[in-house]
């Protein structure tokens, strides 16, 4: 497993009428170290079916590939993992089915939430959102958290933290600086002109500052 650097997170609906498969490729050629598939407005078989797509270009290309809330599509498809909202299965749950060699994340925005699921046994932490964001619905208590929470959580836990909402090339320093050791974007790179030179230059961002 593989969370740091850039990680992206697919939403069909940001891409400018490019397929899920191109935006993929592009954030592959521009050195993205995760996919996850996201696509909540689809269909359960439109999901698994896209699902086998990206597994394969995602396997091909050494690149972690995580499947947003349903457990059930990871294990098919065999997914390196899965990442779970405050709505999903419980962490254990998920892990009697996955098994133990396949990551769990978790979505979380405070120190509480990240000691509980580390407790539960995830290996990694989506912790936002950071900045104000358009591409979900965020309840007031979990928006524009901010770069101190993310250092909070960071003294909190031992597992990967991934930062996430409205991360965008200008801004993902400032996450890195305070721990986070990926950012997670959407519109970053789906909705970029060129999604290789934005994945690209997110990578290099967070390369620089860990370094």
């Amino acid at each position: 497993m593989n969370v740091s650097g850039a990680y992206l997170v697919t939403q069909a609906n940001r891409s400018r009428d490019r397929s899920t498969e191109e935006i993929v490729a592009a954030a592959i050629d521009g050195g993205v170290t995760a996919v996850q598939l996201r696509e909540k407005n689809a269909t359960v078989r439109e999901r698994y079916e896209l699902a086998t797509e990206l597994r394969e270009q995602t396997r091909t290309a050494g690149v972690t590939f995580i499947v947003n809330d349903r457990v059930d599509i990871a294990a098919a498809v065999d997914a390196d993992g899965v990442h779970l909202g405050d709505d999903d299965l419980p962490i254990p749950a998920a892990r009697e089915v996955l098994g133990s060699e396949r990551c769990i994340g978790r979505s979380v925005s405070t120190v509480e939430a990240a000691e509980a699921a580390e407790r539960a046994g995830a290996d990694y932490l989506g912790v936002g959102a950071i900045y104000a964001t358009t591409s979900k619905d965020v309840p007031d208590t979990e928006a524009e958290i901010g770069t101190e929470t993310v250092a909070d959580i960071v003294a909190a836990v031992d597992i990967p933290i991934v930062g996430i909402g409205g991360v965008t090339p200008e801004n993902a320093r400032d996450v890195v600086a305070a721990g986070a050791d990926g950012v997670a974007v959407i519109s970053a790179i789906t909705a970029a002109d060129d999604p290789a030179a934005a994945t690209r230059q997110l990578a290099d961002t967070v390369e620089e500052v860990v370094q």
